[in-house]
């Protein structure tokens, strides 16, 4: 998709506009995504451009789309170019030195970790009446 966007239009509201640019990316991207690989390849990549025109257009990451959408809106911009081109692409695995697993005792609660406490009898402080 290689798309000059108009953002003036006399009855439909700037963040109308706006919206409806990021929609009609999102979309795009689904059905591209959505398309049968050609042998041998691993998934689709994007190769993206995003300026005020084409020619002031500098390349992107696919994750930035919304971002830039939204600096153009902050910007009041009449207008941007987004282009957006399906490549398929391979995976690159990068082998990373393994760091050995800080040892959890129980005893400190670390984020995402369960607190472990010993079993007890969650009762035994509890001093009733007893009957006579």
């Amino acid at each position: 998709m290689k798309k000059t966007f108009k953002l003036s239009h006399p009855k439909i509201k700037y963040p109308r506009m706006i919206e409806s640019a990021k929609n009609e990316a999102k979309k795009y991207l689904k059905r591209e995504r959505n398309k049968v690989l050609p042998k041998g390849f691993d998934f689709w990549d994007f190769s993206c451009k995003f300026g005020a025109d084409a020619e002031s257009a500098q390349e992107i990451h696919v994750t930035q789309i919304n971002e830039k959408l939204s600096y153009a809106e902050t910007e009041q911009w009449q207008s941007f170019y987004l282009e957006i081109i399906a490549v398929p692409a391979n995976r690159v695995f990068v082998e990373r030195e393994e760091e050995p697993e800080p040892i959890n005792d129980g005893i400190e609660s670390t984020p995402g970790s369960v607190r472990q406490h010993e079993a007890a009898d969650p009762f035994e402080d509890d001093q009733y009446p007893e009957d006579n």
